[in-house]
């Protein structure tokens, strides 16, 4: 009995001295809601960015916008600053303080920086169209310029950008004439088609490191495979350019969509990303926005007309990123803009206006888009969704 008393005295003594010490709550993981964009994206190694306006980065009556664009995002892109009419607007004479800007601020965020872009028939600064048009610009010289200019912004920026969009909508579409597809732009024109090789090549010597993309619109899915799909067009290209040795490592499919067309599910989409990765490129979506048309019942509210607008942009930005996540190789998702009050789209789409086409509306609201967005990114897992594949750069 007292052997057992004196036990039970230690049993009581022990249980004491437990219930003193305070009981540590388990801390709660954050609810999908409380997480960023970027947080859910690590889970699958890929990288979510947005194209980035500086003057609104810079904008200190608009502080909100660099908020979210350095806490919902792991990648950024220049939106117009590292074009060629922005770097370079007077022949030998750069421009880096806008680019530079937008790459200390990704460096402080740790976040990537795609380029973009080296090549482009568009937003060409003056002194070069117009020297190509009265004849004081060869062809010969006009190559040596552009071998010039990529080899002088590559390496300016040489380990600091993960993505270059070396060359970009090259090829031409199947409203235009002829309906078969073929090189478009001034560069075709002009330098014929090797200009897209050279510029991979040129690229390549200037960075080692960065990883190299062909990059268009309209071609998330394949078509008949005929002469006038595009999509095709674009992978027989990169299928003989990466035949030949060219050093390319990648596509970028855009992703510039509208909620007034006939678009895609994620099976076609995913078709096309397998194809590009059964040639050994990775692939990224690069400009992602869906825009819808304004008409006067979306501007005056009606919710009848904006509702299924919502819904169905919703359903597209959804649609390219379940693919880009069940295809290893897929290795960004890059929207175009995020917020309405910095789009691109109305001043480019007024007749009939469109716009809606980010995932934050004009007041920095989140809508149904980037809801399902971040759904996505949270429910997506295995046998289905696994991590990326790193890409390494061509020789």
């Amino acid at each position: 009995m007292k052997r057992f008393l004196t036990a039970g005295a230690g049993v009581l003594m022990l249980a004491g001295t437990l219930n003193a010490v305070p009981v540590q709550a388990e801390e709660r993981p954050p609810t999908v809601a409380e997480q960023s964009l970027r947080a859910l994206a690590a889970r699958h190694d890929l990288a979510i960015g947005t194209a980035v306006d500086t003057d609104a980065l810079r904008d200190a009556a608009d502080p909100q916008y660099r908020a979210l664009a350095a806490s919902q995002f792991s990648s950024v892109t220049a939106e117009n600053v590292m074009k060629w009419e922005s770097l370079e607007p007077t022949r030998g004479t750069y421009n880096w303080g806008p680019a530079d800007e937008l790459i200390e601020f990704a460096r402080k965020n740790r976040q990537q920086v795609r380029g973009h872009v080296l090549v482009w028939q568009n937003q060409l600064p003056a002194w070069l169209t117009q020297g190509v048009s009265d004849g004081t610009i060869g062809k010969e010289q006009l190559r040596d310029i552009l071998r010039n200019h990529i080899t002088t912004v590559v390496k300016r920026f040489k380990g600091k950008i993960s993505q270059w969009d070396v060359v970009n909508e090259a090829a031409s579409d199947p409203w235009d004439t002829p309906s078969s597809i073929h090189l478009k732009g001034f560069w075709a024109q002009h330098l014929g088609p090797g200009y897209i090789a050279d510029a991979f090549r040129w690229a390549r010597a200037a960075d080692p490191d960065a990883l190299l993309f062909y990059n268009d619109y309209n071609i998330e899915a394949f078509g008949d495979r005929g002469p006038s799909d595009k999509t095709w067009y674009v992978y027989t290209m990169a299928r003989r350019l990466r035949a030949s040795g060219v050093p390319i490592d990648g596509v970028g499919s855009q992703g510039h969509l509208g909620t007034q067309y006939g678009n895609y599910d994620a099976l076609q989409v995913l078709e096309v990303l397998d194809a590009f990765s059964d040639l050994g490129l990775a692939t990224a979506f690069t400009e992602v926005d869906v825009r819808s048309q304004m008409t006067d019942g979306v501007r005056a509210g009606d919710s009848n007309e904006i509702n299924p607008r919502l819904q169905a942009s919703a359903s597209n930005y959804s649609v390219l990123l379940q693919a880009c996540l069940a295809n290893r190789r897929c290795l960004s998702y890059t929207v175009w803009g995020f917020t309405d009050r910095h789009s691109w789209v109305p001043g480019w789409f007024s007749d009939p206006p469109e716009g809606m086409a980010t995932l934050y509306d004009e007041s920095y609201r989140p809508k149904r888009a980037y809801n399902v967005v971040k759904a996505d990114l949270a429910f997506s897992g295995p046998p289905y969704v696994l991590p990326r594949v790193s890409q390494k750069p061509r020789r």
